[in-house]
């Protein structure tokens, strides 16, 4: 918890950009996340990708997966999901943040920061599948890790929050046309973190 003491209110940054992410902490128990995070950890299909960054073919620093609806392919940096189907527990995570989302979501991607090594850089998800605008139901259970966002024409317009275990952040609006976001590797030890991010394929 200590690094929260870095952060304002919430542990965000000062002029963070609620427009575009509103964040929700405690959506879950500390019990039922640490649970959640071990069930997923061992029952979830993990797989390291291979994708084109800047030109090059690289190993993702982190290990990912794809469920979701039949048919709601996803592609990004030339790697290609097919969603494997819904769990259980996949299934009651969607339903406990729909509500609070106002979407209904027929995907998710899994990702999973095994130690402060893993991290995923400067992006933004505006793949063509999900539309102009999405709305992006991201869910964190584990180890806090800062989530770092950046003006796409103004770098130095920078923001970040700390994503809390059982936390939902909210991400909607122009956020992907307009911005960029990265969980950055940290040389302080962590333990592990698995984020989901629900989606709308169109």
């Amino acid at each position: 918890m200590d690094q929260l003491k870095m952060f304002g209110h919430g542990g965000m940054s000062k002029g963070f950009p609620e427009s575009v992410l509103k964040y929700y902490p405690d959506v879950f128990t500390t019990e039922e996340s640490i649970e959640l995070l071990n069930n997923l950890i061992t029952t979830i299909e993990w797989e390291q990708r291979v994708v084109s960054m800047y030109g090059k073919k690289i190993a993702t620093p982190r290990l990912t997966a794809w469920h979701g609806e039949n048919g709601k392919n996803y592609s990004y940096s030339g790697s290609r999901f097919t969603p494997i189907p819904w769990t259980k527990e996949l299934l009651y995570i969607k339903d406990r943040i729909e509500p609070r989302s106002e979407a209904a979501f027929n995907s998710v991607l899994l990702n999973y920061y095994r130690d402060g090594n893993d991290s995923v850089a400067w992006h933004s998800d505006n793949e063509t599948e999900l539309g102009t605008q999405p709305v992006i139901a991201s869910v964190s259970f584990g180890q806090v890790r800062r989530f770092d966002i950046r003006r796409k024409n103004d770098h130095q317009q920078k923001h970040s929050i700390l994503l809390e275990n059982g936390s939902l952040l909210l991400m909607k609006g122009g956020l992907q046309q307009n911005w960029e976001h990265r969980i950055a590797k940290s040389l302080v030890s962590m333990n592990a973190r698995i984020n989901l991010t629900f989606r709308i394929i169109l």
